[in-house]
């Protein structure tokens, strides 16, 4: 084996089950943990975006330099992706007036751009080929572009199709148990399963984020944002001391 195939095989996550319950508990963290930065704090959605973005490119760099999986320093990337993604989509909805009908298109084009010129210039938009420098670059950026997209998608689904906290959480919930069930009796593309999986975790996270801390007159617990976010936080580090936290085989 060699050095190449090794470092292939030690800085890209097993997609376990594991992976993903931890990835729904980023996902919501990151809604309760921005929305406290730019809500709780006051701060707005503009300095908020800032200084998430400052944190997302300091664990994007720390990733990439990181000769090994890292199992924390993974997780803390994903959820700088999933609190810039959180004040940013709510900074193009709601400060710039895009709408989140506008903001969703606006960040799915970015997302399909994203992965198209990451195929066109690789060959490949699979996790297992994320093993170099610029394929990690590749697949940072588009994280991030999906956990943006499933703020305002989860924004949409709740607030202007008036579907509520609930009814979101089950509608991507059951286009989960629909990729679930592509993954184990289709042949439809597991590269393609994944990033629709990993997309649709991110709205789903956004709207049980925002059912933990928006007002109970909203359809919220009116919970601190606080207190959910170190809640969320706490158990998704227990989380990860529990599920085995394995580098993905790349080489399959």
């Amino acid at each position: 084996m060699n050095k190449t195939t090794q470092i292939a095989l030690t800085k890209v996550p097993e997609l376990t089950l594991g992976f993903w319950i931890i990835k729904i508990l980023a996902t919501t963290l990151g809604e309760t943990g921005g929305d406290a930065v730019s809500m709780s704090m006051h701060l707005g959605y503009l300095i908020s975006t800032i200084i998430f973005a400052a944190i997302f490119l300091l664990a994007v760099a720390a990733q990439i330099k990181a000769k090994q999986f890292q199992p924390i320093l993974y997780w803390t990337t994903i959820i700088a992706t999933t609190t810039v993604g959180t004040t940013l989509a709510d900074f193009a909805d709601r400060s710039l007036g895009i709408g989140y009908a506008g903001g969703s298109a606006l960040l799915f084009s970015l997302l399909i751009a994203s992965l198209a010129i990451w195929y066109k210039t690789l060959g490949s938009v699979s996790v297992a080929s994320v093993s170099t420098p610029k394929v990690e670059v590749f697949y940072w950026v588009t994280i991030m572009f999906s956990q943006t997209l499933g703020t305002a998608l989860g924004d949409w689904t709740a607030d202007t199709a008036r579907l509520g906290y609930g009814g979101g959480a089950i509608i991507f919930s059951a286009l989960l148990a629909v990729v679930l069930a592509g993954y184990l009796w289709s042949n439809i593309s597991k590269t393609l399963l994944f990033w629709a999986a990993f997309i649709i975790t991110r709205p789903l996270g956004a709207v049980v984020g925002d059912f933990l801390d928006k007002p109970i007159a909203d359809g919220g617990l009116a919970l601190s944002r606080y207190g959910a976010s170190a809640t969320l936080l706490l158990v998704m580090i227990v989380c990860i001391l529990i599920f085995p936290q394995r580098a993905a085989d790349t080489t399959h």
